[in-house]
């Protein structure tokens, strides 16, 4: 069964905390349900701290959190303490009974420095392929076996994985019983990537779907002024599905349905919430998922 969930990031950014500044978690989660969304990943303003109250207002709305990022580091970070940060991360998601963990490499990363170009990514070292790989199939296995939820790598630009290559390698080198793929297909066009290439050929991988589309014209200026990932999410980069340029958009979705994939399909679509008004993107989103999946 697909289920249709929305991230905070159209509300307020994690790495970019002046934008929605002035908008409430309360908020944030009133305008998801209005929107029609039945789940939601986790922001910088929920309060993680409070778990009991945290389920009071989503219950209160009818959502369920079905993701959250986490950060993986082991390029710069000893294994037993991303472990630890780890299990913390992972029993928070089992309060709220999700099945997926998802996040990235992020230790070499330039994707979240605003001062950085995203052209000035570098390629990630064999030692930290290495340790990435071995790290990822000990906390896939911990993950499934000790909370019964699912590790799923979300390939991200300006990160050591963002290529179809840089994947290829990635699931190639794990093991398919304890690491799996979280698509997001604006990441993959982003890094001038075919997003329905990709998820025809990673689906059987797939446990995580994140969609969102992107304009053409900011990602060119990205590229052609030298400028950071932040600069292009400040810029509009991103909007929500069938807003932007991904031509197959509507074939992405229809591929999805007809594979009869189960999970959560995530609109993931950062923008600037003083520019773009985060309940109407969100409703545009929503109905056009609709009208080409009918969930």
């Amino acid at each position: 069964m697909i289920e249709l969930g929305i991230a905070p990031i159209g509300w307020t950014n994690d790495d970019l905390p002046e934008i929605g500044g002035d908008i409430t978690f309360e908020q944030c989660i009133s305008e998801m349900a209005l929107a029609g969304y039945k789940g939601c990943e986790v922001g910088t303003k929920f309060p993680k701290n409070n778990l009991p109250l945290l389920k009071k207002h989503l219950d209160l709305r009818n959502l369920r959190i079905c993701n959250q990022w986490f950060s993986y580091e082991f390029s710069s970070q000893p294994f037993e303490t991303i472990k630890t940060n780890f299990k913390s991360h992972l029993n928070f998601l089992k309060y709220f009974e999700a099945k997926v963990v998802g996040g990235a490499e992020t230790g070499n990363s330039i994707h979240g420095n605003i001062k950085v170009p995203v052209s000035s990514r570098k390629q990630a070292s064999e030692e930290v392929w290495g340790k990435l790989v071995k790290g990822l199939n000990k906390l896939g296995k911990y993950s499934l076996e000790e909370f019964g939820i699912k590790l799923s790598y979300h390939h991200h630009v300006g990160t050591m994985i963002e290529k179809i290559s840089e994947v290829d390698r990635l699931l190639n080198e794990t093991d398919d019983r304890y690491v799996s793929l979280n698509y997001d297909c604006g990441h993959f066009y982003f890094a001038n990537e075919d997003p329905l290439k990709a998820i025809k050929k990673y689906m059987p991988r797939i446990s995580h779907i994140h969609l969102k589309d992107v304009r053409e014209n900011i990602k060119m200026r990205v590229e052609e002024e030298n400028l950071s990932f932040l600069e292009g999410v400040k810029l509009g980069v991103f909007t929500v599905p069938g807003d932007g340029d991904i031509e197959n958009m509507d074939k992405i979705l229809s591929y999805i349905k007809n594979q009869n994939y189960s999970g959560w399909v995530v609109v993931e679509a950062e923008q600037d919430s003083a520019v773009a008004n985060p309940f109407e993107y969100a409703k545009m989103g929503y109905e056009f998922i609709n009208k080409h999946m009918s969930i």
